[in-house]
């Protein structure tokens, strides 16, 4: 962890509580802190408490309308988080949707799980990690 990461805390939108204990897992590994909230309203007042360096989230959570939390995540964070969001691969319109409405990176979920733990420390410095 870097001196620009250190003591920094990063939200998690997922209602799907065995893939949230494997990413704050990895996350506590490295040493972040990834707090996790099962619905937008509840990552919107985490992210108003305490404005966090990055924001994950699964876009399969029901009820997430991605354009308006992104965008309510850019007006009250600052400085804005890194957000990422992941989901199926085979939802091509709800990745494309993510793109469009601001995330900064927008995965297909396979290769979240693949790049999180080598990516996380760039995400929480708010940049991807450029590819070894």
């Amino acid at each position: 962890m870097s001196d620009e990461t250190k003591g920094a805390a990063g939200l998690l939108l997922s209602d799907d509580l065995i893939f949230t204990s494997r990413i704050t897992a990895t996350g506590r590994q490295l040493g972040f802190v990834l707090r996790p909230a099962r619905t937008p309203a509840v990552l919107q007042e985490l992210a108003a408490r305490e404005a966090p360096a990055c924001v994950i989230l699964d876009l399969a959570n029901p009820g997430l309308a991605v354009a308006d939390l992104v965008r309510h995540l850019r007006t009250t964070c600052q400085p804005p988080p890194f957000v990422v969001a992941y989901g199926s691969h085979v939802e091509t319109a709800t990745l494309r949707a993510a793109r469009e409405a601001g995330c900064d990176l927008v995965l297909p979920r396979s290769k979240f799980v693949e790049d999180l733990p080598n990516e996380l420390p760039g995400w929480f410095a708010g940049r991807q990690v450029p590819p070894a």
